[in-house]
């Protein structure tokens, strides 16, 4: 069977899953989640005008001309507190005492902060030492949101700044869709759970801790990890087991076409429907996707290596699509730091250690990382992928490729993809 190439794989793949239903959830529990429809405010923030500063609510045009040679004296009618209504209106020759967060007098279009004023004696008066303009230390109505302003849209992650957000408009809700429910499977008779002696000729199994990982840094609730055998009727038990209980179901290992690779077997006869099987993708190649039912599956390579790359490149996704969103990686050129062979008919994601930029604004090098499906160390505090695509097999160092970066990437809701 042919390989499909990457970008027509990715896509494919896609097709596994389709957004789940959202619904409010308390804002907390919403923490991490996605909008699943623009945000709109409700009310004008800040609601009122009020002090910036703990200070003195006046008429601006009675500070004119004070100094501390010739103070601005005005009668105090009022104190007024955060959260607390003013009990009079500013009239000529008076001030209010206010706190920071206060609403303003009506009459009053400046504060004095308290530094630059000082009560007499008697507590009578105030006198002002500074001249203001209007406007001076407060806080319009409005001035940072207006009712009606579109906030966030669709799509947009809910962290802990916009949670804020939404609170101090008083929503106790969001609007989001739900995270994914994962179990990872990892497959091979020579797999040694960590903690336990194992001989030199098996390997402490690693890729459930691995993959259920990356599942939860792409938003994922995994609620079931498992292992088996080998063994066919062992690995059906448990795929018909799991499949019916999550939205995602992963597995490691057995995705090739030796003997005792029967992943993709038992999937067939359990009436999978393939999407992918098979990408030119290096490392990573022996990776699918299919649906099982309602579930979506996705088969990675038993190699730690290859399955981070098969992960990134397909599980990812559809964990996002699942929660309505498509991600949209940074991508830059940069120019490797050396040289490459490769298929010319794969394409290849190795790891990028650092981006060495350049002062002068050149294009940065691109340090790579030496490359190996079993490795796993490769990709610790890596920034991203240098793709090397396929219709090439020879790199020089210095030639510029892509680089998709790791952080900071965008998110786009699917309804406007």
């Amino acid at each position: 069977m042919p390989l499909t190439p990457l970008p027509a794989a990715r896509m494919a793949a896609l097709e596994a899953i389709v957004p789940a239903a959202p619904s409010h959830l308390p804002l907390l529990e919403a923490h991490g989640r996605f909008l699943a429809a623009r945000v709109d405010a409700a009310r004008a923030l800040p609601g009122c005008d009020n002090s910036a500063m703990d200070g003195w609510a006046v008429r601006a045009e009675e500070t004119r001309g004070a100094s501390r040679d010739r103070p601005a004296r005005l009668r105090i009618v009022d104190t007024v507190y955060a959260g607390h209504l003013p009990r009079h209106a500013l009239r000529p020759g008076e001030a209010a005492r206010v706190f920071t967060g206060a609403p303003l007098p009506t009459g009053a279009d400046a504060v004095v902060r308290q530094e630059a004023a000082r009560p007499t004696d008697d507590g009578t008066h105030v006198e002002l030492f500074i001249c203001v303009l209007p406007g001076h230390d407060l806080r319009r109505t409005g001035e940072e949101v207006r009712p009606g302003t579109p906030l966030f849209p669709a799509g947009q992650r809910v962290d802990a700044t916009v949670l804020g957000v939404l609170a101090s408009l008083g929503e106790a809700t969001a609007f989001v869709r739900p995270a994914p429910r994962v179990a990872v499977v990892a497959t091979g008779d020579e797999l040694v759970p960590p903690g336990q002696p194992a001989q030199p000729h098996q390997v402490f199994e690693s890729n459930r801790i691995l993959v259920a990982a990356l599942a939860r840094e792409a938003g994922a609730d995994v609620t079931h990890l498992s292992r088996s055998r080998d063994d066919e009727s062992e690995l059906h038990a448990q795929l018909e087991r799991l499949a019916p209980q999550v939205d995602v179901l992963i597995t490691t290992g057995g995705a090739s076409v030796g003997d005792r690779d029967c992943v993709k077997r038992v999937l067939t006869r359990m009436g999978a429907r393939f999407l992918v099987d098979g990408v030119a993708l290096k490392p990573g190649k022996p990776v699918a996707v299919a649906r099982l039912g309602n579930t979506a599956v996705v088969v990675l390579p038993g190699n730690p290596g290859a399955a981070t790359v098969a992960f990134d490149q397909f599980a990812r996704p559809l964990l996002f699509k699942h929660q309505g969103v498509l991600e949209q990686r940074r991508v830059t050129r940069a120019r490797l730091s050396e040289g490459r062979h490769k298929q010319a008919g794969l394409t290849y994601l190795v790891t990028v250690a650092a981006l060495d930029i350049r002062e002068d604004g050149a294009t940065p090098w691109a340090r790579l990382r030496p490359q190996g499906a079993g490795q796993i160390l490769q990709n610790v505090a890596a920034q991203g992928w240098a793709v090397l695509p396929s219709g090439q097999a020879d790199f020089a160092q210095g030639e510029s490729v892509d680089v998709q970066l790791f952080a900071q990437p965008d998110f786009q809701a699917v309804e406007a993809a």
